[in-house]
């Protein structure tokens, strides 16, 4: 049985709506203002809410604006009641995160139609959420071990043979299995380090964490090409790097948008052979900056391209190759965060172009 809270200041209007939906067999809670409404929505986290816009003390933009701003009741659904639906406060309500707008007066079939519309939507969205948290359970039992044992099993193995036998290594001998150590220490650390940032990544985007990453206007130009220019560094291939870039004004964290280039780029690399170029080229308008990275690698599918999501290797089994899948995901992530997009378009076999595109701010 779906639970609805009503929040309504005028008795005859509460009663006559608790009627309809007790009828209709729906769980009904009622509250005769918006601070109580809050407080009940909190307590019994309804599936539904409807609430009057006009009420004393806490009126409905104040409701939403509460219940947005709690991770308990973030996602609830809230249908606005309203004598006086202008174009202004249907804008305000939906910016601020209302899904529907209902004008009084109203009918009961309009009533039930608007709630059975939002229940269906939700439960869709609950149903995909929940298929996407399936996949990415068993993409995390696939790959995570492996990810993990690899590096770990390196130190091991490498640190027993110079407990066993250094004493018959050569200086040289011992300096490449400590470089070896460190290698494998690295990409222990990376992982991990990869792996907190994604569930903060994930409780900030289901506001269960706030961002604690500082924010501020800055210039990216010198950012994204020192960041590029040291990974292709990295992978020895700094012949292959081509830059052309502009510089722009965009509120980001600067360590968020070197993560950002740090992952694409790092793809990028480890994806297209040695030789064939690297590209990273801007795009800048009036109203967004644009940062383009292309590579002639192997390329994904249309298929791949819809299903990317953490811990995901697409044809591990046919291409050997260190990573979790993290990187795309995550710098999709950081992107949406700051109010931009990442978009990637492929064709196989030949190129694979990630756009990232942040709002401008002005000077």
């Amino acid at each position: 049985m779906k639970r609805i809270l009503i929040i309504e200041d005028n008795p005859q209007l509460l009663e006559f709506l608790q009627e309809i939906l007790s009828l209709e067999n729906f769980d009904v809670i009622t509250a005769e203002n918006g601070v109580i409404g809050v407080e009940l929505a909190k307590q019994e986290q309804p599936d539904l809410i409807l609430s009057d816009v006009m009420m004393p003390e806490l009126d409905g933009f104040g409701v939403l604006k509460a219940l947005r701003q709690n991770s308990l009741t973030a996602t609830i659904p809230i249908i606005f009641l309203t004598a006086r639906a202008s174009r202004e406060d249907i804008r305000e309500g939906m910016d601020l995160g209302a899904d529907d707008y209902l004008s009084k007066p109203f009918s009961s079939s309009q009533l039930l139609r608007a709630i059975s519309a939002r229940i269906e939507k939700q439960e869709a969205i609950e149903k995909e959420s929940s298929a996407k948290l399936d996949g990415l359970r068993r993409n995390i039992a696939a790959f995570l071990p492996h990810e993990l044992l690899t590096p770990l099993h390196g130190i091991m193995g490498t640190s027993d043979l110079i407990l066993n036998y250094h004493e018959s290594m050569s200086p040289s001998e011992l300096v490449g299995s400590m470089r070896d150590i460190q290698d494998c220490s690295q990409r222990l650390n990376r992982l991990i380090r990869n792996f907190i940032m994604f569930s903060e990544l994930e409780a900030i985007a289901t506001g269960c964490q706030p961002l604690r990453e500082h924010s501020d206007s800055i210039e990216v130009e010198a950012i994204i090409g020192f960041t590029a220019q040291t990974h292709a560094s990295k992978a020895n291939r700094l012949k292959d790097l081509e830059i052309n870039l502009e510089d722009a004004l965009i509120k980001i964290s600067s360590n968020h948008l070197t993560k950002i280039v740090e992952e694409i780029i790092g793809n990028a690399f480890k994806f297209s052979l040695s030789g064939t170029t690297v590209r990273l080229f801007t795009k800048i308008d009036e109203q967004f900056f644009r940062l383009y990275i292309v590579d002639h690698g192997r390329g994904m599918t249309v298929e791949q391209i819809a299903n990317i999501g953490a811990y995901m290797q697409f044809e591990r089994r046919y291409y050997e190759q260190q990573g979790n899948g993290l990187g795309l995901i995550m710098s999709k992530r950081i992107v949406e965060l700051y109010g931009g997009e990442l978009s990637v378009e492929s064709i196989i076999g030949k190129e694979t172009s990630v756009c990232i595109k942040f709002p401008r701010c002005s000077n």
